[in-house]
């Protein structure tokens, strides 16, 4: 049961959130339609090589999609396509997740910083210089982490379930917490609940009124994937690093005031790891900041692609095309 326990912490947090929750339009016929196929690539970028979908014109506006914890671009299956018909998508593996080659953690160290080292290298190999970024979970300080190194060539910035703010995060984040306080051995250890599959499922299904949206191939591989050897210890290394990223919100607040970047976040308002909150948090330093709430879990995007596609494109269809 303990690897429930911060589920039982976050269920406490939910009380207060109102249950009013804005729609979102079923995507249209030409979003959902394959008529692009999704190829599949490597880079070699830094010190990875990073496995990666895409799809799309090439000249159209490029589109990042950057993924999150446990998952890998294999979230963005169906989000891919749906966008491939006006927009360029790519979407990366980040280093220790899905089909990317990285080092073992005794040639490299594991954290949020060498992660946006490899995807600033792999957007340059790319020759990307005007984007989007969709951010989901681990994606979000890699892609914010981006973002302040090259402001100049964010053009746009979806969130989904993307927290940059204290307000966002939910009594699940207690445990890591505590061992980012007391880094021991014991605390390391008793993270380790967040590793299995049991956990994984659980992420995907919580907050989700209808389970059966839930593609049992999604955490299947992501399990999969976690329990290649060694890479559980590169989760557990991710989890300590992750205050760094708390440590750099000012930073990304201050980001979002003086660029004021057209921002959508759009949130899947049962998450048991990032609240509401963290979606509303944006406005206060982007007031134009669009917010919006789906009635799902942490994994919206992979969930409800339709509903994802049809807001990314409305609010990308009211951008002025960037310069490639």
């Amino acid at each position: 049961m303990r690897r429930f326990a911060f589920a039982l912490l976050a269920a406490t947090a939910f009380a207060s959130i109102p249950a009013v929750v804005q729609p979102v339009m079923a995507a249209p016929p030409e979003a959902t339609a394959l008529s692009t196929p999704v190829t599949h690539h490597v880079a070699q970028a830094g010190a990875a090589r990073v496995f990666y979908r895409e799809a799309g014109p090439t000249g159209a506006p490029v589109v990042l999609l950057l993924h999150g914890f446990p998952a890998s671009s294999h979230q963005f299956r169906n989000l891919i396509p749906a966008l491939a018909d006006r927009y360029h998508v790519i979407a990366p593996d980040l280093p220790g997740f899905g089909f990317t080659e990285a080092p073992p953690r005794a040639e490299f160290g594991y954290t949020f910083e060498h992660l946006t080292d490899v995807i600033e290298a792999f957007t340059e190999t790319l020759g990307l210089k005007n984007y989007a970024i969709y951010v989901f979970d681990y994606g979000a300080p890699v892609g914010f982490r981006l973002a302040l190194r090259h402001p100049e060539r964010i053009s746009a910035i979806i969130s989904q379930n993307g927290n940059a703010y204290e307000d966002g995060l939910s009594a699940a984040w207690n445990p890591i917490q505590t061992y980012w306080q007391h880094p021991t051995d014991a605390n390391r250890a008793a993270l380790k609940g967040f590793l299995t599959p049991e956990t994984t499922r659980w992420q995907y299904e919580y907050g989700e009124p209808d389970a059966t949206v839930v593609d049992p191939e999604s955490y299947t591989l992501d399990a999969a994937l976690l329990s290649r050897l060694g890479n559980a210890d590169i989760q557990l290394d991710l989890f300590l690093d992750y205050a760094s990223n708390v440590a750099l919100y000012p930073k990304f607040h201050e980001f979002f005031r003086d660029r004021r970047a057209p921002t959508l976040a759009i949130w899947g308002k049962n998450d048991p790891f990032f609240l509401p909150a963290g979606a509303e948090a944006f406005k206060r330093d982007n007031p134009a900041a669009e917010v919006r709430f789906l009635e799902a879990g942490h994994f919206a995007g992979d969930n409800h692609p339709a509903e994802i596609a049809a807001a990314v494109r409305d609010f990308l269809g009211r951008m002025p095309k960037p310069a490639q």
